[in-house]
């Protein structure tokens, strides 16, 4: 008798049903959310799925996400209020955008973090984007050719762009949160913006023809200092940060040839060391950069099947990125003294003690710092030619 009692008590724990369980018809798959201000009130947009648009058997030919909003004088009530518009409950649990607005963020984005990182809701392996010359929900109001669901492409293009380009970087809730609590290192991240025709982005027509009257795109990288946006670096400089951070997964290195013309290099390996020091109580940052490519195209009369030829295309580009590390770092110091490139905590690593002492005015100490630069590139292939194809013709 016992022993049957203890059995159901045991099947119990198995089949009690999910007590706080939603069926799918009752919420709004939520892909993207957009973070406006206006008039001292937060605006959210969520950009959801249309599931009958969506769905294997094909939809309408509507759009295939709804635009979502509320308005609130917190960040917490404004999307409480986006149910008085939406007949199912905002689910953000697959989110992969969330979008800030410029203005916001020049305010700051402190508050917007807190609710998200909060809610348990929201995973934290989405991106975060800030808007440049749009709003959030301007961004989130753009249908998008190739990925169908506009959230979708944001976050792949962003992800691409990161491992092809390295002028963007991809930054997570849990990154920028640390960066935001960070006393050795501000926050970046990449700015997003639509061209074209902004009006006729939200339009079904606008995925129908060959050349869309609005694009979404990824542009350059915000520089914070705490938790507001005070500017932005060039693509050269997003290149030279991403460098620094050890961002570079591949890009295409561009550089003159010592007689004229062109050559690229595809960049396969870009490792950078950062390594603090204090002397005499100054702090100083080595930087150590070795990057392996092969020859992507030459342009140029160069000899390619003579190792010196390939020694001096090296030098060519070790110069060329270091003057590029060089220019993103001094810009930053001179416009910003916003230390984006986290050299306070390669400080704090090397020496614990100083940086105590230093982190009470560390914008000044990183404005004057100096910075020693060393880059080391080896050249691997050259591709199944030696030289320019036209330069052979001519031979």
């Amino acid at each position: 008798m016992k022993r049957g009692i203890f059995i159901l008590l045991i099947l119990c724990i198995f089949l009690t049903g999910c007590w706080n369980r939603r069926e799918l018809n009752e919420l709004a798959i939520t892909l993207a959310i957009g973070l406006d201000k206006s008039d001292d009130e937060y605006v959210v947009s969520a950009q959801v799925v249309v599931p009958s648009e969506v769905s294997m058997k094909g939809g309408k030919g509507a759009a295939p996400v709804s635009l979502i909003q509320g308005k609130g004088e917190t960040m917490y009530e404004a999307i409480r209020k986006m149910t008085k518009s939406s007949p199912r409950k905002i689910y953000p649990g697959h989110l992969r955008m969330l979008v800030i607005s410029e203005a916001l963020a020049k305010e700051g984005i402190g508050d917007a973090m807190d609710i998200i990182s909060r809610d348990w809701e929201f995973r934290s392996d989405f991106y975060v984007a800030i808007t440049k010359d749009s709003t959030a929900e301007e961004i989130l109001n753009v249908l998008t050719p190739l990925e169908t669901i506009p959230a979708n492409k944001m976050f792949n293009t962003l992800k691409v762009s990161e491992e092809n380009w390295a002028a963007t970087v991809g930054v997570t809730l849990d990154k920028l949160i640390v960066d935001l609590l960070s006393n050795g290192k501000e926050a970046v991240l990449t700015g997003i913006l639509v061209t074209g025709k902004k009006e006729l982005g939200s339009s079904i027509e606008n995925v129908a023809t060959v050349t869309p009257s609005a694009k979404i795109k990824v542009d350059d990288l915000a520089v914070f200092k705490g938790d507001k946006l005070v500017g932005w670096l060039t693509e050269d400089e997003s290149r030279g940060y991403s460098g620094i951070t050890n961002h570079v997964k591949n890009t295409v290195g561009t550089i003159s040839c010592p007689d004229g013309g062109r050559a690229s290099l595809d960049v396969l390996s870009f490792k950078t060391k950062v390594k603090g020091k204090v002397k005499s109580g100054s702090p100083e940052v080595d930087i150590k950069t070795q990057i392996t490519a092969n020859v992507g195209e030459i342009e140029c009369s160069i000899d390619m099947s003579k190792a010196e030829s390939i020694k001096t295309l090296e030098k060519i580009y070790e110069k060329a990125v270091e003057d590029s590390i060089n220019h993103s770092i001094t810009s930053v110091q001179e416009k910003y003294e916003s230390d984006i490139f986290g050299f306070g905590n390669a400080i704090h690593r090397s020496n614990p003690n100083e940086w105590k002492t230093l982190k009470n005015q560390w914008d000044q100490h990183f404005s004057e710092m100096p910075v020693n630069i060393k880059v080391d590139v080896k050249i691997l292939k050259t591709g199944t030619v030696n030289n320019s194809v036209l330069e052979s013709r001519k031979d």
